[in-house]
């Protein structure tokens, strides 16, 4: 009697059972595959020194990748964007493909203060990309083959990146340029694949309009071709990565967030139903109403040859950037990018309940969100903007964050945001340890106690933890920090 494997699945697992008809045999597969999560482990205790390395080597043959390709990014005026055009009846700035992006207005009406009404320019970019982390074993141990990518709104151009970074545009050659190289491992099936993280997960609901990536993480089994602009890296040696500033960039950090990494955690402060009860209870409770509006149309904001800013000069501007990149697609192009004003602070709040590590996230409301809330981290923000407000109308937690003492700070460390779109985007990645009279035990509404484990099992699952909070779930994910 022939077994029915499944695609996808190198073997079967599991009990088999007749169908109805009492014919083929299907073999029923494990709802989890256990191995992986072993695998994941065994790939987070390797560092650079246990496979005889070091980190600066690995900074080395980064420097080295720089030096090996022609990198060039210029500010130009508005009017010198190739291929780009304020649409005359909008005044949207289009590309006249019609693919890529768009920048339009926004008006946001929201139920909760300091800011319950404001208009702003957003990305709309409504093709869904695909950010995907190839992995293979070497002697047994997991690897991630890892990219050095350049993106033009980086502070230091180049930053490690997954195996695939690319729009739909870029991967079905709308730019005419070169193939996205390693793209087929993700949108190709094969019986030597198998998919160990894919999702659906969101942008930065503060800049983009309803934006989603696939986030993807794929194993092979298969000979994968050298190219020397990549590197093989285990998780430990990226968590190891993950304590310098800008070397990991955020396409990275979303999909290790999604890795399903295995919690050794006994319980929870509240169930996972009470927790999905909780956020569905936030969802549920504010009002939102984000609307596109035409860009000439947004009040506040101002245009001149070189730039559209904020009437206060604060937040963000768009501003105009000329790009050469001998190691891309397309060598050289012209584009826009929200260079953003400030340095951003973003901070998981951290306790220890029976012995199980929680932390503080906050059920998020941002305009250009597709589901009105996420969960984030405890603080968010860049605290520039809120210099001109009282001290009752700052974010709750921030002076927390903001004051810790040094022996509470778990982790630090400044990343970069989506450098293929924002300009010098960049915050400070925390983790602060709380007491009861810091955050108590029932925190304030909006606030939710989870513990990694939960919120990782939530990135299996679309636009419920924000890009913020996955870059701090990353970290963990990668074994470089014990809460």
């Amino acid at each position: 009697m022939k077994a029915l494997v499944l695609p996808g699945e190198a073997e079967p697992a599991g009990r088999a059972r007749r169908d109805a008809r009492g014919g083929t045999a299907i073999a029923l597969l494990s709802r989890e595959n256990r191995s992986v999560a072993e695998g994941l482990a065994r790939s987070a205790s390797i560092t650079f020194a246990d496979a005889g390395k070091t980190t600066a080597g690995f900074a080395d043959w980064l420097a080295c990748r720089g030096r090996a390709h022609r990198f060039r990014v210029d500010r130009i005026p508005l009017a010198d964007l190739d291929g780009w055009e304020f649409a005359p009846d909008t005044g949207n700035l289009v590309h006249r493909s019609g693919r890529f992006f768009t920048v339009e207005g926004l008006h946001v009406t929201r139920d909760e203060w300091p800011f319950q009404e404001w208009q702003q320019p957003i990305i709309k970019q409504p093709e869904i990309g695909i950010l995907g982390l190839l992995t293979k074993e070497f002697d047994g141990v997991l690897h991630f083959l890892m990219q050095a990518k350049m993106e033009p709104g980086n502070t230091n151009l180049l930053q490690l990146s997954p195996t695939v970074q690319a729009t739909r545009s870029n991967y079905t050659r709308a730019h005419k340029g070169a193939d996205v190289k390693y793209i087929d491992y993700f949108i190709r099936p094969s019986a030597r694949r198998q998919t160990l993280a894919d999702s659906l997960q969101s942008e930065h609901g503060s800049w983009f309009f309803r934006k989603s990536n696939r986030n993807m993480i794929i194993k092979t089994d298969e000979d994968v071709p050298h190219d020397d602009d990549f590197c093989w890296l285990t998780l430990g040696q990226i968590g190891e990565l993950l304590h310098a500033d800008n070397v990991v960039n955020m396409d990275a950090r979303t999909v290790l967030a999604c890795a399903p990494v295995r919690y050794d955690e006994p319980g929870a402060l509240w169930s996972d139903t009470q927790l999905l009860s909780r956020f569905t209870g936030e969802r549920a409770r504010h009002e939102v109403r984000a609307e596109r509006i035409p860009l000439k149309d947004v009040a506040g904001w101002k245009r001149s040859d070189t730039s559209i800013d904020h009437d206060s000069g604060g937040y963000f501007s768009v501003v105009a950037l000329s790009v050469a990149a001998g190691n891309r697609e397309v060598t050289g192009w012209s584009q826009p990018l929200f260079e953003i004003h400030g340095l951003g602070v973003t901070a998981f709040v951290t306790r220890s309940f029976g012995g199980v590590p929680h932390l503080l996230a906050h059920a998020r409301v941002e305009g250009g969100f597709l589901d009105t809330v996420e969960l984030g981290p405890t603080v968010q923000c860049t605290p520039d903007n809120y210099r001109n407000l009282p001290s009752h109308d700052l974010p709750p937690f921030l002076d927390l964050v903001l004051n810790a003492d040094p022996s509470r700070i778990r982790y630090q460390a400044v990343h970069s945001e989506e450098g293929g779109r924002f300009l010098n985007a960049q915050s400070r990645y925390l983790f602060v340890e709380a007491d009861e009279t810091q955050a108590p035990t029932e925190p304030p509404p909006g606030y939710l106690w989870a513990t990694p484990g939960q919120l990782t099992s939530l990135t299996r699952h679309g636009h419920y933890v924000n890009v913020q909070a996955r870059t701090l779930l990353a970290v963990l994910n990668s074994g470089c920090v014990r809460l």
